[in-house]
């Protein structure tokens, strides 16, 4: 299920933007910066100061993750079910197999998440007929202003 492309744009991107939601549906909504990919269905995320997420995933396993590239204002969507998995299993030593980031000391879990729908997501800008060497120039330039000095390391 999972493409090359999708791939590159998890690990590219790290930070994921995870929603879930709690027992009285109220929703919740926690990026996450440990994401990898274990497999071509499974997407994952170490869990280090996700009390929220981790007590909703709990009760109820559904969950969507969306990756955006914000140069080029595209991404992905996916929806599955998450299971958690703690540290001291060989499961979870299993999967920190695959984390390669600085981080898997501090990991208290791991969330699975088996993916069983990915989207696109695309900005309405591209309706207009916008190209994306065009946009990323665009945003790029957005976020060096942002920067002190407009220092911005491309």
């Amino acid at each position: 299920m999972l493409t090359a492309d999708m791939k590159r744009i998890i690990e590219e991107q790290l930070l994921g933007f995870v929603a879930t939601t709690a027992p009285d549906g109220t929703p919740n909504v926690s990026p996450k910066g440990t994401f990898f990919v274990v497999d071509d269905q499974t997407i994952t995320f170490g869990e280090i100061r996700s009390p929220g997420t981790i007590r909703n995933l709990r009760t109820n396993a559904r969950i969507e993750v969306n990756f955006v590239d914000p140069f080029v204002r595209k991404g992905y969507r996916f929806a599955g079910t998450a299971v958690v998995v703690e540290r001291g299993t060989g499961a979870f030593d299993t999967l920190l197999g695959h984390y390669h980031g600085a981080l898997g000391p501090r990991l208290r879990a791991i969330v699975a998440i088996t993916v069983t729908r990915a989207l696109p997501l695309t900005s309405p800008v591209y309706d207009e007929g916008a190209v994306e060497p065009d946009v990323r120039r665009g945003w790029t330039t957005r976020f060096r202003k942002l920067q002190p000095n407009q220092r911005f390391v491309e």
